[in-house]
């Protein structure tokens, strides 16, 4: 099939977090199964001064917003064998220092940029047929209300199927009614049954309500945002699409996250030789001024720094958490509050607790191979990635048991010596305390922990697998097409 895929950000060329990882690599295991592909995103700031091999188009986009036309240009790469890669010319909305705000908030015409850059994706593919348009989250979730509300406008479209994958329900592009006009939409679409949603607008239920078929990332996930405490509103709208609905667990690119091939490790181990691991245990104390114990657990932490992430958790048992014989580590950024407190600790208790704030790919890479448990307590995740590095690099992950947390690990089972890292259920602070100190109890018994190590490094959630779902799910979209249009 040909397929595009549209988002908004794509790994290499912009990234702020896993869904430019999911789209770049997907697009290289569909390809692998023989898929024609191409993607669609905005010449970003950093994307034009990034190094990547771009050329100029002879493409010249006239896109519509609101009552008028704006111009755009279109630059071209390669990525895998033969995936195109357009990417969106308009400075004016997209030269900008970061993709999406500041530390101080989203930029104020988010809206104009993300209708512009839906309404230019459509314009390429006027002029390159495909069968399947898959688009990723709100950003993009205008182009399926497009299809299908201005038929029309879009004549070379007509038989192309979208499909919209939902990353994050938590983010949902709602905005001030008063911008309406910006989406050149009939007023009736304004309505609650279409796009209106408290009195404003909502980019992401439209695309819900208008898609031919929607994914989430994980089959969990995909459960619990049709109920009231992870629909973020939009619950209702998803029970009526339920027969559309499907979960496809995110994959793991092997081919960078593996501390069998691993670059930038210390030492690269297997899970039969884990003698490597202790290596990389030893660099990482040694480069964040920890003291060298090979015998204390070390705990990391990779993450957004935000309450979703589970960490008003972890600040509620830390002073529990550094009586206990442990080190701690973390990489993110986020929220001040967590900032602050993170960094108070490190310069507190320097034997202790090491932080890092902001984001740097080597260090994640090492935390991975050095830590010894990894922390990832989430209030809601619709999938998670770092879990699923932790399971290969034999960094046993704790996680509470949501999304698609809850579809890769499976809890300890001393009795019957099962399980892959250390599961809890309720959002409380007690049971995360409680769930770690099973871990620390484990930990002396190198036996057991080597067992559970070389159990979690043998799980495969390669991106192959994801993309064979996927590509099922695209080949019976356009077989109940076809069975549709033959009646």
């Amino acid at each position: 099939m040909k397929i595009a895929l549209v988002a908004s950000e794509i790994t290499p060329f912009a990234k702020t977090g896993g869904l430019a990882d999911v789209v770049g690599t997907l697009s290289l295991a569909l390809e692998r199964i023989g898929h024609e592909l191409c993607l669609i995103m905005p010449a970003y700031r950093e994307t034009l001064r990034g190094g990547f091999a771009l050329t100029d188009t002879a493409l010249q986009l006239s896109v519509p917003i609101s009552d008028h036309e704006e111009p755009a240009g279109v630059m071209q790469t390669t990525v895998g064998q033969n995936i195109s890669v357009y990417l969106v010319r308009a400075d004016r909305y997209f030269d900008r220092e970061f993709l999406y705000g500041t530390n101080q908030g989203d930029y104020h015409d988010n809206i104009g940029r993300f209708v512009f850059f839906s309404r230019s994706a459509l314009e390429i593919l006027r002029h390159k047929a495909v069968d399947i348009i898959h688009c990723h989250d709100w950003q993009t979730a205008l182009i399926p209300v497009f299809l299908k509300a201005q038929r029309s406008r879009y004549p070379e479209l007509a038989s192309a199927r979208s499909i919209l994958t939902v990353h994050n329900l938590g983010f949902q592009g709602v905005f001030w009614r008063l911008d309406w006009h910006l989406l050149n939409l009939d007023d009736a679409l304004f309505t609650p049954r279409y796009l209106e949603f408290y009195e404003n607008f909502n980019l992401l239920k439209g695309g819900l309500i208008f898609a031919d078929k929607i994914t989430t990332v994980s089959p969990t996930y995909a459960k619990e945002i049709m109920g009231i405490e992870q629909g973020f509103g939009l619950q209702g709208v998803l029970q009526s699409r339920s027969d559309d609905l499907t979960g496809i667990l995110n994959g793991v690119d092997y081919s960078q996250w593996n501390p069998a091939v691993d670059p930038l490790i210390a030492q690269k181990y297997t899970d039969q030789d884990l003698a490597g691991k202790a290596i990389c245990k030893e660099s990482l104390q040694q480069s964040l001024g920890l003291p060298v114990k090979p015998d204390v657990p070390l705990m990391g932490i990779i993450s957004r720094l935000t309450s979703q992430k589970g960490l008003d958790l972890i600040e509620k048992i830390f002073g529990a958490l550094l009586q206990r014989n442990l080190q701690f580590v973390l990489l993110g950024s986020g929220e001040t509050r967590y900032e602050d407190f993170f960094s108070r600790a490190a310069a507190r208790f320097p034997d202790q607790v090491a932080v890092r704030l902001g984001f740097d790919e080597p260090l994640a890479h090492r935390i991975e191979a050095g830590a010894d448990i990894f922390l990832m307590p989430s209030l809601y995740e619709p999938c998670g990635l770092n879990q699923m590095f932790s399971l290969r690099y034999g960094t046993i992950p704790i996680v509470r048991a949501v999304g698609g947390l809850k579809d890769t690990v499976d809890d300890y089972d001393a009795t019957t010596s099962t399980g892959t890292g250390f599961v809890f259920g309720s959002y409380e602070a007690e049971e995360l305390l409680k769930t770690i100190d099973r871990s620390l109890q484990l930990f002396p018994d190198k036996d057991a922990w080597t067992a559970l190590q070389r159990r979690a490094m043998s799980m495969d959630f390669s991106w192959d697998r994801s993309a064979q779902a996927y590509s099922d799910l695209f080949g019976r979209l356009m077989a109940s097409t076809e069975e549709k249009e033959a009646r």
